[in-house]
């Protein structure tokens, strides 16, 4: 049942990072700006959506999920609203920041990922996919319903309507949400992977395996936003229209569900590591296919295969943070580490936005994003390796396992 919440709630409070992504031909040309202004409230929606993750964490870790995910449902019904009412693109792109992104959707993305990952131990990659998921079913839902919308009620409406929608729907699952994750007290397991939770993960302090994830989690979605962000306008530019976009965008979601689930029970298996470093080589693969193939029957099935190969990237760092780090912080931490992939997302977003504007096309744009997805790999690869390492000849003694 609690899953099955959490579920729910992150596909509500996910909605802002689509929404945006759809309405960006149509908010630039009434705004009347450049490419790279456009994609600035989805910048600022992500540094908000991360920034507001870390904080969020800390505040579940203290108070409980259920207080987080109220806040989370003022400030996605403010914010939805604020944005159909803003005058100019810079009121739009602050709203989205500081409502959407600080207040409204980071409530209900790194704190559920978090506490999913406190009340398992067997399943505890399927059941963080499960949660995880809901950012993706988020971004198969919104983008047709939020196209039809904007083209039949335009968006203002239709933004107006969805902060009436979470200001309604979000409270009154919060409530479901009062009970306080066992984990935190109970003895440490070994995963999969075979690590345990650990004062040395990787062989490393606290704050130096803390920092590589962070650096490996702003460079594979950097790499990740270029077909999210811009996949709507790319299509537009391709001569496809936006409604295609719109579809290839939801598709790809749709797959990164499977994805997610996928790689879930692949990480049960195998432990987060392995599994970020198979989602991140796929990912690779997939952000080459869309050099070569620009028609529109391709572009689907890039689009699709991208959402197969990517889907697992992000919840794989919840699970390990969970597995190598002290579960007392799981929420801090995994808001930490999430909040830097969301600045990635927002670098991304930004960058190839830039890209476009000084080059005309989004082909070095794609080029940029295959070079962010490689440092993301040898990161991912070395730690892996010195996991392997010090299994085979024995953790320091001062790494004691639980602490």
């Amino acid at each position: 049942m609690r899953l099955s919440v959490t579920l729910a709630l992150m596909t509500l409070g996910s909605s802002a990072m689509y929404v945006v992504s759809v309405v960006l031909p149509t908010v630039q040309a009434e705004f009347g700006t450049a490419r790279a202004d456009a994609s600035l409230p989805y910048t600022l929606l992500m540094v908000g959506f991360g920034l507001g993750g870390v904080l969020m964490g800390r505040l579940a870790d203290r108070y409980g999920l259920m207080t987080v995910v109220m806040i989370g449902a003022g400030g996605l019904g403010a914010g939805y609203i604020g944005a159909g009412l803003a005058g100019n693109v810079w009121v739009f792109a602050l709203v989205h920041g500081v409502l959407l992104g600080a207040l409204g959707s980071a409530a209900t993305f790194a704190p559920l990922v978090a506490d999913a990952s406190l009340w398992f131990v067997r399943r505890r990659g399927i059941a963080v996919a499960v949660c995880a998921s809901g950012n993706y079913v988020a971004g198969a839902i919104w983008p047709p319903v939020v196209q039809h919308f904007v083209g039949t009620v335009g968006w203002r409406p239709t933004f107006i309507g969805l902060g009436v929608l979470c200001a309604v729907v979000m409270p009154l699952l919060a409530l479901l949400l009062r009970p306080r994750p066992p984990a935190a007290a109970a003895p440490a397991t070994a995963p999969a992977g075979g690590a345990m939770p650990s004062s040395m993960p990787f062989g490393l302090s606290l704050n130096q395996a803390q920092g590589l994830l962070c650096i490996a989690g702003v460079a594979c979605c950097v790499a990740m936003s270029m077909p999210q962000v811009h996949i709507v306008a790319y299509c537009t530019d391709l001569g496809y229209g936006a409604a295609r976009g719109a579809e290839m965008l939801s598709l790809m979601l749709a797959c990164g569900i499977v994805s997610r689930l996928v790689s879930g029970a692949i990480c049960d298996r195998i432990g987060g590591l392995r599994t970020l470093l198979l989602g991140s080589v796929l990912q690779g693969i997939a952000l080459l296919l869309f050099l070569p193939f620009d028609g529109l029957v391709s572009l689907y099935l890039v689009s699709a295969l991208f959402g197969l190969f990517q889907g697992g990237i992000v919840p794989s760092y919840a699970i390990i943070v969970r597995e190598h780090f002290p579960p007392h912080e799981a929420g801090a931490r995994v808001g930490m580490v999430l909040m830097c992939t969301l600045f990635g997302m927002a670098l991304g977003g930004w960058m190839s936005g830039k890209v476009f504007d000084l080059t005309g096309s989004y082909e070095a744009a794609f080029v940029n994003g295959i070079a962010w997805n490689l440092l993301n790999g040898g990161i991912v690869a070395w730690l892996l390796w010195r996991v392997t390492a010090r299994r085979r000849h024995g953790p320091p003694s001062e790494a004691v396992a639980g602490r």
